[in-house]
């Protein structure tokens, strides 16, 4: 079975990673973005999104200040019980 990739309107990618359609926009246009239009909306690839996102300070700063990137630390746990990996004892 073959992974279908994971595709964002450009409203959910500016709100996934915290910064405006505009900054979303400049990048479609310069061919920065992978991108596929579906009943005249852009559909952005996931991927190639993130991959771009990487290369940009400003945007990487976003994401983790204004994105995505601010609810990390919330999400970690706490609790070494149910954590992936429980601390060994010998």
């Amino acid at each position: 079975m073959e992974n279908s990739p994971i595709r964002l309107s450009i409203s959910q990618a500016a709100r996934l990673f915290g910064i405006s359609d505009r900054t979303l926009r400049r990048a479609i246009s310069s061919n920065q973005i992978r991108y596929v239009v579906v009943k005249n909306r852009y559909q952005l690839n996931f991927e190639s999104v993130l991959s771009w996102s990487q290369s940009k300070p400003k945007v990487l700063n976003k994401l983790e200040k204004q994105g995505i990137g601010q609810w990390v630390e919330k999400w970690k746990i706490k609790n070494p019980k149910f954590s992936p990996r429980p601390p060994q004892t010998n």
